[in-house]
């Protein structure tokens, strides 16, 4: 007989070792995560959720050219964009995340349709990534409705410009310009056939912004184009291609709405009271604000809202930024003003003109709280 190798004992401990090993990695794998595979869309009106709460959409409604977006952990791309259509008419496509309902699809917990005199802010933020090789807007669409629809067209479409690439432009014709959210605008306003749009369109690239949507509705109301009692049912941001748009990017999206329904609104208990002095001649008056914060917490980054009657304007203000200059208007406190300790005020005030009978304001809300009257 040979005689048993010295070796085998050693080989033995060598693969011993060596499944112990692949045991362990094999254990570091499994108590890794996997990552969150991107979901691709590419049908027509196809959709899918990110972040749990927003909706993101191919909307690919003007080209039966193929299209497909990919959403990733906070936004989403444009895959695929094939195909172009006329620059003098409408855009292929609105591929774009939302908050609240667009044709009968609702993003999971929204709180729209919610009525505009209901709510008091609304902030949203975006971060766009952009191409060079296409024709596009990089826009915001805010709808608003006299019912709380979920289904088909909105009365009236807020747009909001943040990029334009290309030889195009918004429905109707320009009306003028607007200092909206603290940023200018080209005004245009026109209709589709379908619904009213009133357009807002910055003058260069904006490639992230945190606003909020209500100091755009608060314009189209005082245009007659919306009013208090109306609805606002959805939020959404993205694209509008003409030519191209592969590689068009929200790199991140946002969107809240603050109602006046939790605690200090309808129904709570008033935690701050104004007082409304005027000085009137015939054709003109000036108002002194006095706001005071009668709960037990300051308040930072006041805004008090109100809606002056109709044919009154504001032509100046002093101690607070007032917008917009008719209508539903928000007062905002400056950087000196900006905070109302409990049991303290602020005072502000605006001159402005009138027609017809004057009257002041009925009803005021501070940070969403309504307000007693002095």
């Amino acid at each position: 007989m040979q005689p048993t190798p010295r070796l085998l004992p050693t080989l033995r401990g060598a693969l011993g070792a060596l499944v112990t090993a692949l045991a362990v990695i094999a254990a570091l794998f499994a108590a890794t995560p996997a990552a969150r595979a991107d979901t691709t869309v590419c049908e027509g009106f196809g959709s899918s959720v990110i972040q749990g709460r927003y909706v993101v959409q191919n909307n690919r409604w003007n080209t039966s050219a193929t299209q497909c977006v990919t959403t990733t952990d906070t936004g989403f791309r444009v895959s695929r964009a094939d195909g172009s259509v006329p620059t003098n008419g409408a855009p292929k496509s609105y591929p774009s995340v939302f908050n609240g309902c667009h044709y009968t699809n609702c993003s999971p917990g929204t709180r729209l349709p919610a009525q505009l005199a209901g709510i008091s802010s609304a902030p949203s933020s975006i971060s766009y990534g952009y191409v060079g090789d296409a024709v596009y807007n990089a826009s915001y669409d805010i709808w608003l409705d006299p019912t709380p629809r979920t289904d088909g067209v909105n009365q009236t479409e807020i747009m909001i410009w943040l990029n334009k690439v290309g030889p195009i432009q918004p429905i109707g014709s320009q009306v003028g310009t607007a200092t909206v959210g603290g940023r200018s605008w080209q005004v245009w306003s026109g209709s589709n056939g379908t619904n009213r749009v009133l357009s807002f369109v910055a003058p260069s690239a904006i490639g992230s912004w945190s606003f909020d949507v209500m100091d755009f509705v608060r314009q189209a109301v005082a245009r007659g184009l919306a009013q208090n009692n109306w609805y606002l049912t959805s939020v959404q941001a993205g694209f509008e291609p003409w030519q191209n748009g592969a590689g068009l990017t929200v790199n991140s999206f946002s969107s809240t709405v603050d109602t006046n329904g939790g605690p200090g609104g309808p129904g709570g208990s008033s935690a701050c009271t104004v007082s409304y002095a005027t000085n009137v001649w015939q054709g003109g008056f000036t108002a002194n604000v006095t706001v005071a914060n009668t709960g037990s917490a300051p308040v930072d980054g006041w805004r008090l809202a109100f809606t002056l009657p109709s044919g009154q304007q504001i032509t100046s203000a002093w101690n607070a930024s007032v917008a917009p200059s008719s209508g539903a208007v928000t007062a905002s406190g400056l950087a000196h003003n900006a905070s109302i300790a409990p049991g303290g005020s602020q005072t502000f005030g605006f001159q402005g003109g009138y027609s017809g009978a004057f009257a002041a304001p009925a009803a005021f809300s501070l940070n969403g709280t309504a307000c007693t009257n002095a």
